[in-house]
C-alpha cells in the first residue's frame, strides 16, 4: 500500500485526526493506496494558509507568478510517466490515453497560463470629460477552492489551478475521493516549487472537506467540474457566503449523422471518440445520445457494431488496452442499473449489456461493463434523457433537421455536441440553433486550450480561464 499525504502550508501532512480512506484499483477491485480521509480541521488550515500567502502571491509582479508556472511545466515534462501510471491505477482510464494524450499536453497548458499572466492586470481606461478620468483594473478573488472529478484528475487540476494561479489567486484543490492519489504526489512535486501555501492539495469526502471548505467565508472562488447535483449542493451550501462560482457539470450529448457524412469518420466519431473511450464513457461530453438519419441508419449501426467488437478490455495499464473499467463499486452499480433500466424501458439491445467478470475473465475483481448500445424512437426514455457516465449509448432514427434539432434540444443538458455533414450550410445552422456550450463539426472532444469550455442549463455556466478568475473594479478620477 502506497500512502499519500495532503499540501497544507508548503508541508506534506496527514490528516488531522489521522483517518485514512484506501484507494481501489478499479481494474481490479483491490485497495493499493490509503489517502487522507480530511474534516473541517484540515479545510480551516488550508484555507488559512491560503490566506495568510495571498497577498505576497498577488502583489508579486505577473512575470514573477509566470517563472513559477512554468517551473511547474517542467515537473510535468519530468514526471509524465509516474504521473500517467498512478491515474491509470486509480482511475482506470487507460494507459495509452493518460500516457500519450493528457500528460503531455499539462506541459503545455501550464506554460500557456504562464503567457497569460499579464492578462490578469490589465484593465481599461475611459475618457469622461477634460477632467475625467475612468479607468478598471482587475483583481484576483483571493483562495480560489478548486474541486476536480476522478475521471481526469491531473487534466482538470491543470485548468483550474494553473489559471487561478496566473491571476494571482492561492488555491486550494480538493480532488475526488474514488482518484486522489495522482493529484497528492503531484502536490508532493509542486511543494517544492512555491512559495507554502501558495497551493494546497487537501482530500478526502465531498460531504466532510469539501462542504467545509465551500462554506468558508475566508473562500473568495468556487470552480468545480462534477455532476450537476454536486453544483446544487455546492449552491446550497455557500448561500450564507455569497461567493462567485465556475461549474462545469454533466451532459447527455447529442451526436448527429447525416446522410452526406464521410460514414467511416462519423462511426469513429460516435464511437471511439465519443462513448466507447479510453476511460469507459465517463466523460462529461461523452455522446451518449447517437443520432442517425433512417436512411444510413443499417450502415451506420452495422459499422459501430463493428468498431465496439473490435474494442480490448484488459489492464488499463497494457498499451495495447483500448478501453478500461469503471472507476469504482458505487459507478459500477449505478451503470449496470441503467442496462437494467433499458430493458424495462423496452430500448432494443444491439450489442453488449455484459457486465462483470464474464467481460474480463482474466481481472474477474474488477469492475467492467461492456460497450453497450440500445435503439429507440422515443428520447424520453429515463436512458436517454439521465446522464449514465459508462460505456452506454442509445440510437435514435431522425428523418428531417428539424426533427434532429428538437431531439438534440430535448434535454435538461447543453455541455456538448457532435454533428457529420459536408453541408456548410446545415454546420452553420447547427451550431448556431443547438443549445449547448461547445458544438463540433466532423470531430469530437476537441478541447483545445485556447477556447473556452462550459455548458448551458443543467451543464452548468462559466468556464475556466485567467479572466474568470479575476473581478473587475472600477475607479474614476476627477483632476
Amino acid at each position: 500500500m502506497s500512502d499519500y499525504r495532503n499540501l497544507i502550508g508548503g508541508a506534506l501532512v496527514p490528516a488531522a485526526d489521522g483517518r485514512t480512506m484506501e484507494s481501489v484499483n478499479p481494474a481490479t477491485g483491490e485497495p493499493w493506496a490509503r489517502i487522507p480521509a480530511s474534516g473541517p480541521q484540515d479545510a480551516e488550515a488550508a484555507v488559512a494558509a491560503a490566506r495568510a500567502a495571498f497577498p505576497r502571491w498577488s502583489a508579486m509582479p505577473a512575470l514573477g507568478r509566470a517563472h513559477f508556472l512554468r517551473k511547474v511545466s517542467e515537473v510535468f515534462a519530468e514526471h509524465a510517466e509516474e504521473l500517467a501510471r498512478l491515474e491509470t491505477r486509480d482511475n482506470g482510464r487507460i494507459l495509452r490515453d493518460t500516457l500519450k494524450k493528457d500528460l503531455p499536453g499539462m506541459a503545455y497548458l501550464w506554460q500557456l497560463a504562464a503567457g497569460q499572466c499579464l492578462e490578469a492586470v490589465k484593465g481599461d481606461t475611459v475618457i469622461l470629460g477634460p477632467d475625467a478620468l475612468g479607468m478598471t483594473r482587475r483583481e484576483p478573488y483571493g483562495v480560489a477552492v478548486c474541486i476536480i472529478p476522478w475521471n481526469s484528475p491531473i487534466s482538470t487540476f491543470s485548468a483550474k489551478a494553473a489559471f487561478a494561479l496566473a491571476a494571482g489567486n492561492t488555491v486550494i484543490v480538493k480532488p475526488a475521493e474514488q482518484a486522489s492519489a495522482s493529484t497528492l504526489r503531484l502536490g508532493e512535486l509542486l511543494a517544492e516549487i512555491f512559495p507554502p501555501g501558495v497551493l494546497n492539495i487537501v482530500s478526502g469526502l465531498g460531504e466532510e472537506v469539501g462542504d467545509a471548505l465551500v462554506r468558508h467565508r475566508g473562500v473568495g472562488k468556487i470552480s468545480l467540474t462534477g455532476s450537476t447535483a454536486t453544483a446544487q449542493i455546492i449552491t446550497r451550501a455557500s448561500a450564507d457566503a455569497l461567493k462567485p462560482m465556475t461549474f462545469e457539470l454533466g451532459g447527455k450529448s447529442p451526436n448527429i449523422v447525416f446522410p452526406d457524412a464521410d460514414l467511416d469518420a462519423a462511426a469513429q466519431g460516435i464511437t471511439v471518440n465519443s462513448i466507447y473511450t479510453g476511460n469507459a464513457g465517463q466523460v462529461c461530453v461523452a455522446g451518449s445520445r447517437i443520432l442517425i438519419h433512417r436512411s444510413i441508419w443499417d450502415d451506420v449501426l452495422d459499422r459501430v457494431r463493428r468498431i465496439a467488437e473490435s474494442l480490448i478490455l484488459d489492464d488499463p495499464l497494457d498499451l495495447t488496452t483500448t478501453m478500461g473499467p469503471i472507476v469504482s463499486a458505487g459507478q459500477y452499480e449505478r451503470v449496470t442499473s441503467y442496462l437494467e433500466l433499458a430493458e424495462k424501458e423496452g430500448a432494443e439491445l444491439v450489442f453488449g449489456g455484459r457486465a462483470g467478470a464474464e467481460v474480463v475473465p482474466g481481472l474477474p475483481g474488477g469492475y467492467w461493463v461492456s460497450p453497450t448500445l440500445y435503439t429507440t424512437e422515443d428520447n424520453r426514455l429515463r436512458v436517454c434523457q439521465e446522464e449514465i457516465f459508462g460505456p452506454v449509448a442509445v440510437a435514435i432514427p431522425f428523418d428531417t433537421d428539424e426533427e434532429a434539432l428538437a431531439i438534440s434540444n430535448d434535454s435538461a443538458y447543453g455541455l456538448a455536441a457532435g454533428l457529420w455533414t459536408r453541408d456548410l450550410g446545415r454546420a452553420h445552422r447547427f451550431v448556431r440553433d443547438l443549445q449547448s456550450g461547445t458544438v463540433w463539426v466532423n470531430t469530437f472532444r476537441q478541447m483545445p486550450p485556447g477556447l473556452p469550455f462550459g455548458g448551458v442549463k443543467d451543464s452548468g455556466y462559466g468556464h475556466d480561464s485567467v479572466l474568470e478568475y479575476t473581478r473587475e473594479k472600477a475607479a474614476i478620477i476627477q483632476i
